[in-house]
């Protein structure tokens, strides 16, 4: 069990961790017995968000070739359906120093194009898929196959919308920053608050990074914007009108094409229950370059935002990823009723660092 805690509220929550993270451990753990010859009963990760996580070891098993275990998934006080499920990883060895991963029981398959990997593939976040290829290079140079499975899993994911978004067969592995935060929603407005006045403390009123969350500020880097940054989650508009009460007059907005496409449409709380758009700002910006009706209806066929946006490629049509950056631009011009402001934004989709590319119709933007 994570003991860390953060007030929500005037609560006291426990923080939890992802399924990422356990099948992380789990596999970092196997490997490790896989190499020692003995068994573990715990095992260390270090997560993106910081956080150290000294974490049981369940149902260790060495075999002859290969050692196996589980790690059980603590969602804190933020439960989720795949609170208490146990994520196992089987490890074994190569020669050719090569890491790979895999789903078995229980994990999902990808069916459907615009996820997070091709079909076919185990739905399982390139994070945690990263994390564990860093992980296991640092026990052995040999190389190891890794299988996470969840035996509960397929039971399980009959309960979420995973088969709405294309992965049928079990239950996915994710989380970008391993560590499960607690929130409320007032809770986090006063975390924006909190941040954004840091911010001015620190550094004083320059350029300010708006992401929705942090991989955009890991993908603001890779485009070469190295501003103070603050996570606005989907407080969109309350972030903005936050920043700037305290006096910001230079934003850039970096986010994946599933939460931007909304604010491209003049939505400023992007939650999927507030307003899911995305399909609809595609077909807005498609209409506006006089795109062909058949990929208009192509896409609102789309499951994800990833899918539409590489159907739009695929078309010829990538200029409206820059129409939707001009956009989200003038759009929170309008939002704030202010024209002292400037405002540079960045669209990506887990497969593109920047969805615009210039080279488009020879169009330089």
């Amino acid at each position: 069990m994570l003991d860390l805690f953060v007030t929500v509220d005037g609560q006291k929550l426990r923080l939890g961790y992802t399924t990422g993270s356990c099948a992380v451990a789990a596999a970092k753990a196997a490997a490790i017995m896989l190499t020692g010859g003995t068994a573990v009963s715990k095992v260390s990760i270090n997560t993106p968000a910081g956080i150290k996580l000294d974490l049981d070891v369940l149902h260790a098993e060495l075999g002859a070739d290969y050692a196996s275990c589980a790690i059980q998934k603590d969602a804190g006080d933020d439960t989720d359906l795949t609170d208490g499920m146990e994520i196992f990883a089987r490890v074994t060895k190569r020669s050719d120093g090569q890491i790979t991963v895999d789903g078995g029981e229980g994990i999902g398959r990808i069916t459907r194009k615009g996820l997070f990997g091709e079909i076919g593939e185990a739905a399982i976040n390139p994070v945690p898929r990263r994390l564990i290829a860093e992980e296991l290079g640092q026990i052995s140079p040999c190389g190891f196959d890794v299988v996470i499975y969840a035996p509960e899993g397929e039971l399980i994911a009959k309960r979420t919308f995973n088969k709405n978004i294309g992965i049928v067969g079990g239950v996915s592995i994710i989380g970008t920053r391993g560590i499960v935060y607690p929130k409320s929603e007032e809770a986090y407005k006063k975390t924006i608050e909190l941040e954004l006045h840091a911010v001015k403390e620190n550094d004083g009123i320059g350029a300010l990074l708006l992401v929705p969350g942090a991989h955009g500020i890991k993908t603001a880097a890779e485009l070469g914007i190295n501003v103070p940054a603050v996570e606005m989650s989907n407080f969109a508009g309350f972030a903005l009108t936050a920043a700037y009460m305290e006096g910001f007059r230079n934003f850039y907005i970096v986010g994946h094409i599933g939460k931007l496409a909304k604010i491209a449409l003049g939505i400023f709380q992007t939650h999927n229950r507030t307003a899911d758009t995305r399909m609809e700002a595609f077909v807005y910006y498609l209409a506006l370059r006089e795109a062909p009706i058949a990929l208009v209806k192509k896409v609102m066929e789309a499951l994800t935002a990833e899918e539409a946006s590489e159907l739009v490629i695929a078309a010829g049509y990538e200029n409206i990823f820059f129409d939707m950056e001009e956009g989200i631009c003038s759009r929170i011009k309008t939002y704030l009723k202010a024209d002292d402001v400037q405002v540079h934004c960045r669209i990506y989709s887990m497969k593109r660092l920047h969805l615009y590319s210039p080279r488009i119709n020879g169009k330089a933007r």
